[in-house]
């Protein structure tokens, strides 16, 4: 397998954890980056997760994941921040965090792979396209679901 391999493996493991979420959320790609024989690609998203729901969105996240046969490698149960973190059988880093404003980014990390060019992944975002813009916005998407009891 080499880095672009790894960088697709990587964004159907993100397809996937996304395509479970109901209802749907809003998410824009993140920043791939690459070491000298990894890559990691990132999707964040746009849809205000209120404090009230951010249980919620790790519990699928984590029922999902523990389906898919990944070893959950550790939990943070900060209220503010809460992340999960795992491990795909084939030794991906997989992980969901929450940061300031109820915004969830999802990443994955290859393990060392061969060294090749990596393109920018292929999966449209499920909302606005922000490429070329860093930083990306705070969430702002409501819904009427995650974003219960949102100010």
């Amino acid at each position: 397998m080499d880095m672009q391999d790894a960088a697709n493996r990587a964004d159907r493991i993100l397809d996937a954890v996304l395509g479970e979420i109901k209802p749907e959320v809003q998410w824009a790609h993140g920043p791939t980056s690459t070491g000298s024989c990894d890559v990691s690609r990132m999707r964040v998203v746009m849809t205000v997760v209120s404090e009230g729901r951010r249980g919620n969105l790790l519990g699928v996240v984590d029922r999902f994941w523990r389906r898919s046969g990944y070893r959950i490698k550790a939990v943070n149960k900060n209220v503010n921040f809460p992340a999960i973190y795992a491990q795909t059988e084939d030794g991906f880093g997989v992980s969901l965090s929450i940061g300031g404003a109820g915004q969830a980014f999802f990443e994955v990390d290859s393990p060392c792979v061969e060294e090749s060019e990596v393109a920018e992944s292929t999966t449209p975002p499920s909302g606005p396209d922000y490429a070329g813009v860093y930083p990306l916005p705070r969430p702002n998407v409501h819904s009427d679901f995650w974003s219960a009891g949102a100010s």
